[in-house]
């Protein structure tokens, strides 16, 4: 059973900046894309970050624009968010997602970011 394992989640102040990684325990085949939720505070819907496809086209949320990158090794299964210029609003818990053309999308367990002074 293929796991997807995230870290890099943390505290960091106003302004600061924080790298996620996600991480496919095991291979996963034609993948359509791949990408970042997020969901605060807990209850509230999971919101859109992020995504990348196989082809390397990304697609943002307004929110994040201009301060969040994401990024990818397709051979390895693995994504990545750089979050710059952090705001307390960007606090919650990140999950990636990994989506194939074909059966089932894959989550991670999520991560814990807060943005406080």
């Amino acid at each position: 059973q293929v796991q997807l394992v995230e870290s890099g989640g943390g505290l960091v102040q106003p302004g600061g900046s924080l790298r996620l990684s996600c991480a496919a325990s095991g291979s996963i085949f034609s993948v359509n894309f791949m990408g970042w939720y997020r969901q605060a505070p807990p209850g509230k819907q999971r919101e859109f970050v992020a995504t990348i496809t196989s082809g390397g086209s990304t697609n943002y949320a307004d929110s994040v624009k201009g301060r969040f990158t994401i990024s990818s090794d397709n051979a390895k299964n693995t994504v990545y968010l750089q979050m710059n210029s952090l705001k307390p609003e960007d606090t919650a818990v990140y999950y990636c997602i990994i989506s194939p053309y074909y059966g089932r999308d894959y989550w991670g367990q999520g991560t814990q970011v807060t943005v406080s002074s």
